[in-house]
């Protein structure tokens, strides 16, 4: 039976065991969709990146779930590239990756990756702070305390999420999510998930602390997401969070475009896993676009997996 090398690749964080687990094969070249499917649920990290060779780009990438293929993923592209620069295939630089939302550039400098996102798309969106607090299982007031001055809105740098911001970390740690509201409502946004955030943060160097729930992509609560990371940076540039005053997400003119950033800090940090135990940090440049996320990665398995023919329905062994 043909087997293929397979890693396991904790993402934001320089700790094995810690930050977000991503499934890599690096080397995926004739590997059709059912048997890159059948090792992502074999895997079952919360995605599992593919490489192959790229005619447009440096490397071809595919991302799936446990469930089905996703067209972006953060924490899978930085695991997939810290591990390439160490096993030496790739230098420090900047490298093309062809991706389902297009092409984007991938910078490896000394241990850290950045990857620039998609054109950022921040909306206001009209739903009851009641509500969303019901999905989530939230006092309401946790969300109007904050509502006045940092809406909710989706927020989109690849993939669309809906950005809840929350008062105290206290709060959001007491999240119990009605999971499959949080799909319905996600599905009816059409969005990846929910980012529930707050500026209340663990460390004192952090700029806010984040959960997310995407249910509806077979992941109820992701340990740390690039994808949302970004978006959420965007979202805190285009309502003017540190400074520039509420722009009202959505709008356009010359005077926002001057004034949206107000004293955004040249770089975030973004907290995230800490209540399923996978604590981490994700690093976002959100002052204009392309916004870029950034993080380490370690890894923390190096095998291989026993791919069977793509019409064999046999359970696949590790």
């Amino acid at each position: 039976m043909e087997t293929r090398r397979c890693l396991q690749v904790d993402a934001f964080t320089t700790e094995p065991l810690a930050g977000n687990a991503a499934g890599v094969v690096p080397d995926a070249a004739g590997l059709d969709d059912a048997q890159m499917q059948a090792i992502a649920r074999e895997l079952n990290a919360s995605e599992t990146a593919f490489l192959t060779s790229g005619d447009e780009a440096d490397r071809r990438i595919r991302y799936f779930t446990p469930t089905r293929e996703v067209d972006l993923c953060g924490h899978a592209t930085v695991a997939s590239h810290a591990w390439l620069a160490e096993a030496g295939r790739i230098d420090d630089g900047t490298h093309s990756l062809a991706t389902n939302v297009g092409i984007i550039e991938v910078t490896v400098d000394e241990g850290s990756v950045w990857m620039t996102q998609d054109d950022a798309a921040v909306e206001a969106v009209d739903l009851d702070h009641g509500r969303v607090a019901e999905v989530l299982g939230a006092d309401p007031a946790t969300l109007r305390d904050v509502g006045a001055d940092l809406p909710l809105a989706t927020a989109s740098t690849g993939l669309g999420y809906l950005v809840v911001p929350v008062n105290f970390l206290s709060a959001l740690s007491e999240l119990a999510p009605d999971f499959d509201a949080v799909a319905a409502l996600a599905d009816e946004l059409d969005v990846t998930g929910v980012y529930a955030f707050t500026f209340d943060t663990l460390d004192a160097d952090a700029t806010l602390h984040g959960r997310m729930f995407a249910p509806g992509a077979g992941v109820d609560e992701d340990p740390v997401t690039g994808t949302a990371s970004g978006a959420v940076g965007a979202y805190l540039r285009e309502v003017g969070a540190f400074g520039g005053g509420a722009q009202g997400a959505g709008e356009s003119g010359s005077e926002r475009d001057d004034q949206r950033d107000g004293d955004l800090p040249a770089e975030l940090t973004l907290e995230q896993g800490h209540f399923v135990d996978r604590p981490g940090r994700v690093r976002v440049r959100a002052r204009s676009d392309p916004v870029e996320v950034g993080g380490r990665a370690v890894t923390a398995l190096d095998g291989s997996v026993a791919v069977p023919p793509s019409d064999d329905d046999d359970i696949i062994e590790v």
